[in-house]
């Protein structure tokens, strides 16, 4: 993935922790460096709800929410293989349609393993949900946290937001390089 559109100034990235039941999402605005918490929560579905209908509502709520909060980057998590096949393919569906909205709306999608949000936000691959929900308290100061996934996807969120100023760091100097 690109750095995006925007070089510098305040971007808006939007954090997707995909799942069939509970897709959270975490708005965050990010600029040198600095992380501010916009807004956060989850789509949620009924399990006794076939699963067309399912995926369908995650989209449209995810549609809606990208249209209602205009992010500028989404990012979002790849999901562990699940031992039950079943299950697995369920949440592969979810996760399609977690890529596929915000892709659709013309956003740059980046993906990361949970290893390396991990790894970003708390400093250790190996962190528990406490520590990450912990750390995200910390770095958002303000945002409440009543939901594990709408957590989840604010880290999601800061993850991208520091690899992305990585990338936009050695872009600029690359431009300078050659201009030199």
């Amino acid at each position: 993935m690109g750095v995006g559109v925007i070089l510098t100034g305040v971007v808006r990235i939007l954090g997707l922790d995909p799942g069939l039941t509970h897709t959270g999402w975490g708005l965050i605005e990010a600029a040198r460096g600095r992380l501010v918490h916009v807004a956060h929560g989850a789509i949620s579905t009924k399990p006794v709800t076939p699963l067309p209908e399912r995926l369908s509502a995650i989209y449209r709520g995810l549609e809606a929410l990208l249209m209602e909060l205009r992010p500028d980057e989404a990012a979002v998590e790849h999901t562990y293989v699940n031992k039950n096949p079943a299950a697995a393919l369920k949440l592969g569906q979810a996760r399609g349609v977690v890529l596929l909205a915000p892709a659709m709306a013309g956003l740059p999608v980046a993906e990361y393993q949970a290893m390396e949000v991990k790894r970003a936000v708390v400093g250790t691959g190996h962190a528990d949900k406490i520590q990450v929900q912990d750390m995200v308290k910390r770095l958002l100061p303000g945002a409440k946290l009543a939901r594990a996934d709408a957590a989840d996807a604010l880290a999601i969120a800061i993850c991208h937001a520091h690899h992305r100023e990585t990338r936009v760091t050695l872009a600029q100097a690359a431009q300078r390089a050659v201009s030199a």
